[in-house]
């Protein structure tokens, strides 16, 4: 059976600092965005990988031209209409501005903050799937992709047993040898990684008033170890976008 890569990035306005006290222009959340966003998609492109991003209405309104050069290659997926804030019917306004950007059908939904959702709620607006949780066992997630009804979950990796979360944070603190080790436990148990990264990580946040445990390692530096990171990975297992993936796994 096959093993499968599901690299994600959640693209959004660069709001971090707003939560720790620090005021930050809606045009500065964007350019920082923006910056980590082109950084990545010339990494991808280098390594020819393709990718899921879930993008806010909000951020492809700003920037339409490339969230329709991103559809190109890879998959666009909503992550709601704002990242700061949601209400009931985001849910299809975000569908409908980003299929009417991109050209492609949005499948996907991830909700801003890992905040609870009503599934039946996304299911109702034409999702397929939704991406939103770690299942680590405070939350009292189920651990691995399983449906809940029609709607396909599909949780954050974390690794059996200890629920280790395989994410932006933990890739950004962590010894490169243990994410390996933890990547390749969680990848031979569940036959794929959900990988999910922030775009804003890629550019230099260093002169934000965030902990240090976020902004530590970025730019270049966090560059350079993705770059490693997805070297190894492909010689692990396949790279897909969710959606194909989704597709190649229903029963």
């Amino acid at each position: 059976m096959r093993k499968y890569i599901l690299l994600n990035f959640d693209v959004e306005e660069f709001d971090a600092p707003l939560k720790y006290g620090e005021k930050i222009k809606p045009s500065v959340q964007f350019d920082i965005s923006l910056m980590g966003l082109r950084n990545i998609l010339s990494l991808l492109e280098h390594l020819k990988i393709r990718a899921t991003f879930f993008v806010t209405a909000n951020f492809a309104l700003h920037h339409p031209e490339l969230i329709e050069a991103i559809a190109r290659t890879h998959e666009i997926a909503s992550h709601g209409f704002y990242h700061s804030q949601f209400s009931p019917e985001d849910l299809w306004k975000s569908k409908q501005v980003l299929e009417e950007i991109s050209g492609q059908m949005v499948s996907g939904f991830r909700m801003g903050e890992q905040q609870i959702i009503n599934e039946q709620a996304i299911l109702a607006s034409g999702y397929q799937y939704h991406s939103s949780f770690n299942s680590n066992y405070y939350q009292g997630k189920r651990r691995t992709v399983h449906y809940c009804d029609h709607l396909l979950n599909l949780p954050i990796s974390v690794t059996p047993f200890v629920r280790f979360p395989l994410f932006g944070l933990s890739f950004k603190n962590l010894p490169f040898p243990l994410i390996q080790f933890a990547s390749q436990i969680t990848l031979d148990s569940d036959r794929y990684l959900n990988l999910n990264f922030h775009p804003w990580e890629f550019t230099d946040i260093s002169k934000f008033k965030l902990p240090n445990s976020v902004k530590r390692l970025s730019g270049i530096h966090l560059l350079n170890r993705l770059e490693k990171y997805l070297i190894w990975l492909k010689k692990q297992a396949e790279f897909s976008t969710i959606s194909d993936w989704m597709n190649k796994i229903k029963p």
